[in-house]
C-alpha cells in the first residue's frame, strides 16, 4: 500500500491509450509518461457546478481552481471505478450514483507530459464534505457563475481544456 500518493502505481499509456507499463505516480509525473485520468463534472439537482481550490500541497496544479473533480487511474483501474472512486473521495460523500462517461481525449500538458483524460458527469443530491488534503475551498455555482470567473480565476489548465471540450460535446 503506498505511504503516499507519489507512490501510488499508474499505467503508464502509448498514445492510443494501451498499457505499456507501470510507474509510481511521483515518476510518472517527473517523467512526463503518458497515463490515465478521470474528470468528473459534478453537480446538484438545481444544476450548480461543485468548484474548488486544490490544496497548495497538491502535486500537480497546486492552489489553482478546478471545476472537476478526479484524479488518476490507479494501476490495473478502470476509468469508470476510477471516476467514481475519485468522486466519493474528494466530495466526501458514499452512495454516489456512477458517473455517465461522456467522451476521452488526449490532453497535452506540455512540458508536464500528456494524459488521456475520460470526462464524466453526475448528479447528486448529498451533503458534501470535501477531503482537506486535495481541497481548501469549494461552492456550487450557477453555470452562469462559472463562466463569469473563467476568466477571473487561475485554473487547472487540464480542467479547462476538459471543460471547453465538455461545453462543445453538449
Amino acid at each position: 500500500m503506498p505511504t503516499s500518493p507519489s507512490e501510488e502505481i499508474l499505467d503508464i499509456v502509448d498514445e492510443h491509450d494501451r498499457v505499456v507499463g507501470q510507474a509510481p505516480r511521483g515518476e510518472a509525473y517527473a517523467r512526463g509518461l503518458r497515463h490515465r485520468c478521470a474528470f468528473i463534472l459534478a453537480r446538484n439537482p438545481a444544476g450548480e457546478v461543485f468548484v474548488h481550490r486544490r490544496t497548495t500541497t497538491k502535486l500537480v496544479f497546486p492552489g489553482l481552481y478546478d471545476m472537476f473533480v478526479g484524479g488518476v487511474v490507479g494501476a490495473g483501474e478502470s476509468y469508470d471505478e476510477a471516476a467514481l472512486r475519485e468522486a466519493e473521495e474528494e466530495l466526501g460523500v458514499s452512495g454516489l450514483p456512477q458517473p455517465t462517461p461522456l467522451f476521452k481525449f488526449l490532453y497535452d500538458g506540455g512540458e508536464r507530459g500528456t494524459w488521456w483524460s475520460y470526462v464524466y458527469e453526475v448528479t447528486f443530491d448529498l451533503p458534501v464534505k470535501p477531503q482537506a488534503e486535495e481541497i481548501d475551498w469549494h461552492a456550487f455555482l450557477t453555470p452562469q457563475e462559472l463562466e463569469r470567473r473563467i476568466g477571473a480565476w487561475e485554473w487547472t489548465p487540464d480542467g479547462l481544456a476538459a471543460y471547453h471540450r465538455w461545453k462543445a460535446h453538449r
